[in-house]
């Protein structure tokens, strides 16, 4: 008899049976499966009571089989109260009635339907089915016919009845939680963020006459431009600072902060391009003089216009210099005070660079940054841009687009200006926006400093690099050089982003072993929740849209095999490498360091994923562009310990160098322009606007090769993904629009709405939105997986019609078959099963073979439920 263990069978535990990139090849599928559920056969659930007659209701994962609804005498049977939603419901009664009963629950699916169950009461129930069926379980486990693991891994798992009352408690709790959450209101978000004071900072010795022009001829201009670019709602303020060399006339002369253009402008017409006498100038004087300015918004930029390095041979390669040494100018002042204090005031700050004498200077302020925040850049053309790189993946493993430290910190830009005075405009503009969104992380981040209300994108797992000698080596000399020693760290304010180190756990530097016998070294049993498999009909994703109804909820039971120490971590949350018993596919288990999020909050970031997906299903479909795709989250709650304990989120494991498009506070990522998927992913974002017509907006995207994880959905509705902490709302949608610019993928989807519609509030949309006649993509059937693949490439087998599998899923339906012994009274036979099926299906493995399909009963507190057994 072939083994049943899964570290035998599964090489979950040894991997023995499977080559290294976790998939294993064999000949053609055979016809054994056992009896796969998703052809004809069905389980019945007939329900008896003493206070009405019975009724039944089938379930069935046949799209194609017809339905009938139950009559509201069968929901009153079962009490009112709890509702369980069940995948691809066929349900009939034996009284004749309505379906006034099905369409109350507010279902539009034609595939779900659902069971009311005694209010307050699934909690209690489910205990008393779950005792129930263990001791039945127990006995069975005892048969001497077959092994005892055997027939506990065959009927290990949830009745029916339990699998749909532990749905039904998901559901109560998930009511509670959204009841007992206050309504997010991001009312006054977009003008916080986005009301700036913006400082200008300009070199004014003789040779800057032209670049002082043109900041007074386009000042008009860039007022104009942040204005629309805000809607009109934000408020700006603008300072000037002009500094030249010690001992010129009009060495340092200031306007102080004001929101009258026509002042900035005058002021500006009154500098005269003047002095300089040596080349290094008092870069440092204007700095200090800016930060003694009236900074009161909580958006700060400073732009620096210059065309010469400060003083100090530390801070520039030239020849000669009147005060070459640090600290040696006449007002004794260096950089490394001024800049920690710059960062402590949130001031993010621009350098337009103009010619590569400012180069070490940036480099300084670059590191200085840098050891806050991840998203500090060099240009490529700077000498030390190399240099920069090393600094950045030192402390932040090259990590862009927040980080579990860096959301906070404001950051160091370093852009091309040249000669090219017309691009002033456009680099102040861009300048501001971005400061903004920065803004617009820290306030929300701040405002949401517990862990269950942190943001699962700023939470998300930074994704694994080794860290080298070299790399610590890097780190310790930028600290040293700005006098940060390591064991001072923790006493200076500015670093107080460090203090979450606190908090860090051991994550190991060694890469992967997936195919190491006993690497993955820890079992968990856990109760799992996932979503039904997307199929693409031209209602899917409007059904989706309208009702979380629509996004079915499945449950099972898990043994996962995991790495007892994780690969990485983020402020909240750390990551493991996973399998399941029955399946070679690799997993990443997400893991709260403290008190995490409840179940409820969780399968909230799940229907998030799932309607994502089925945004991904349609856009596919019709933007002709290579797919896009989201992983699937299942949420994972500990067979033992209540549900607000220890629950985790179970995704695929994504290979490959990590980028982030966008966030949801409109940050876009400039450095991907060459990346395949990057016009895709932005005009992703503005098509879920537009093909939801202004109800969600889809952003934060990140992820691998297109494989997408950890989206935010900003909703127009205030109650719709109300526990989701990265639902902005209305904000979000400005905070996009704020900063996207339409693409050729907007324009061939025929895209019409813009960001100058959002302060009229008169929209335009694409009317139609027929799916093409092209190929089509479907999802891979484990429930685990889902991956979006084309319809061409999805394997197929004729025994489990219905099923597509992706390149990944298909072998292992063949490698994990097992022989399994029936339990049905009578001569000794086995069977053969695909123990990865059952799974991938959220099913236990049967116990009965085809030919021995038998009945079970639960008994309830309402009476005796029975079902006949998937077989």
């Amino acid at each position: 008899m072939a083994s049943t263990n899964p570290a035998e069978t599964s090489g979950s535990g040894s991997g023995e049976a499977y080559n290294d990139n976790g998939t294993a090849n064999g000949p053609a599928l055979p016809a054994l499966f056992g009896p796969p559920s998703s052809s004809s056969s069905s389980r019945s659930i007939s329900a008896r009571s003493d206070r009405s007659s019975s009724s039944s209701i089938t379930l069935t994962s046949n799209p194609r089989a017809p339905q009938s609804i139950p009559s509201s005498s069968s929901t009153s049977t079962l009490g009112s109260g709890g509702i369980v939603h069940l995948s691809h419901v066929e349900a009939s009664t034996s009284r004749n009635g309505g379906s006034s009963w099905y369409h109350r629950l507010g279902f539009r699916s034609r595939f779900a339907s659902a069971i009311r169950l005694p209010s307050h009461s699934s909690r209690s129930t489910l205990s008393s089915a779950e005792s129930e069926n263990a001791q039945e379980r127990h006995q069975r486990g005892q048969d001497s016919s077959r092994p005892p693991y055997l027939g506990q891994e065959a009927t290990g798992g949830p009745s029916a009845m339990e699998a749909a009352l532990r749905v039904a408690q998901l559901k109560e709790e998930s009511i509670e939680a959204n009841a007992a959450a206050p309504v997010r209101s991001t009312d006054g978000l977009f003008k916080a963020a986005c009301s700036t004071d913006l400082l200008f900072l300009i070199d004014t010795t003789g040779s800057m006459g032209s670049y002082i022009d043109a900041a007074k001829n386009q000042m008009k201009s860039i007022v104009d431009d942040i204005t629309e670019a805000f809607f009109k709602e934000a408020d700006l303020r603008i300072g000037v600072v002009s500094y030249k060399d010690h001992g010129d006339t009009g060495h340092l002369q200031y306007l102080d902060f004001t929101s009258d253009a026509d002042h900035v402008r005058s002021f500006i017409s009154d500098l005269r391009a003047s002095g300089g006498n040596d080349i290094p100038e008092d870069v440092l004087g204007g700095i200090h003089q800016a930060l003694n300015l009236s900074w009161t918004h909580q958006s700060r930029l400073i732009i620096h216009i210059a065309d010469a390095p400060p003083h100090g041979r530390h801070l520039h390669d030239l020849d000669s210099d009147t005060y070459p040494r640090a600290g040696g100018e006449p007002h004794h002042l260096t950089h490394e005070p001024l800049l920690k204090q710059m960062i402590r005031l949130n001031i993010n700050y621009a350098l337009l660079r103009i010619n590569l004498s400012t180069d070490r200077m940036a480099y300084n302020w670059f590191q200085a940054y840098a050891v806050t925040s991840p998203d500090c850049k060099l240009l490529p053309g700077n000498r030390f841009h190399n240099q920069s790189v090393e600094v950045s993946e030192a402390f932040h493993g090259g990590y862009r687009g927040g980080s579990r430290r860096g959301i906070k910190a404001p950051q160091f830009e370093e852009s091309e200006l040249g000669t090219s005075y017309s691009a002033l405009r456009h680099l102040v503009v861009k300048s501001v926006t971005t400061s903004a969104s920065r803004t617009a992380s820290r306030i929300m981040s701040s405002a949401s400093p517990s862990p269950s209300s942190s943001s699962s994108s700023l939470t998300a797992p930074v994704p694994y690099k080794p860290v080298t000698a070299a790399a610590r080596a890097t780190k310790a000399k930028v600290l040293r050089k700005l006098g940060l020693e390591l064991t001072a760290i923790k006493e200076d304010n500015l670093l107080n982003e460090l203090d979450e180190e606190e908090d860090d756990v051991a994550v190991e530097a060694a890469p992967p072993r997936w195919s190491s016998p006993g690497w993955l070294n820890t079992t968990l049993r856990v109760e799992a929740f996932s979503t039904a498999t997307l199929t693409l009909t031209p209602t899917t994703l409007n059904d989706m849209m309208d009702s979380d109804a629509a996004i079915a909820i499945t449950t099972t039971d898990l043994t996962l095999h995991k790495r007892s120490q994780p690969f990485a971590q983020g402020a909240m949350r750390t990551a493991s490498y996973a399998r399941t018993a029955a399946s070679t596919s690799r997993l990443v288990v997400k893991s709260f360091k403290r008190e995490g999020k409840e179940l409820a909050h969780l399968a909230d970031d799940m229907r998030v994923q799932a309607l994502c997906k089925a945004f991904a299903l349609e856009f596919n479909a019709l933007a002709g562009t290579p797919p896009l795709d989201f992983v699937v989250a299942t949420c994972l709650k500990p067979k033992y310990g209540g549900s607000s304990e220890g629950c985790m989120s179970l995704e695929p494991f994504l290979d490959g160098t990590y980028v982030k498009y966008n966030n949801n506070s409109g940050y876009v990522n400039d450095e991907a322009p060459g990346d395949t998927f990057h016009e895709a992913a932005q005009a992703f974002s503005h098509f879920s606007f537009e093909r939801s017509r202004g109800r969600f907006l889809v952003a934060d995207l990140q992820g691998v090769g297109g494989i997408l994880t950890d989206p935010a959905v900003h909703t127009r509705d205030r109650e719709r993904f109300k526990l989701a902490d990265t639902n902005l709302g209305e904000a979000g949608f400005k905070f996009f629009f704020a900063t996207h610019t339409c693409n050729q993928v907007c324009e061939r989807l025929a895209l019409k709405s813009e960001g100058g519609m959002m302060s009229s509030g008169e929209w335009v949309w694409r009317e139609s939105w027929e799916l093409g006649e092209g190929e089509g993509m479907v999802c891979c059937s484990n429930k685990m997986c889902g991956r979006i693949v084309k319809e061409g490439e999805a394997r197929r087998a004729e025994e489990l019609e219905g099923f597509s599998w992706c390149q990944t899923c298909w072998p292992q339906l063949e490698s994990s078959l097992a022989k399994v012994t029936c339990t049905a009274e009578g001569e000794h036979h086995e069977f053969d099963a695909s123990k990865f099926f059952y799974e991938s299906q959220a099913q236990t493995l049967p116990d009965k073979c085809p030919q021995h399909k038998g009945t079970e009963e639960v008994h309830l507190g309402y009476g005796v439920v029975s079902f006949r057994s998937l077989s």
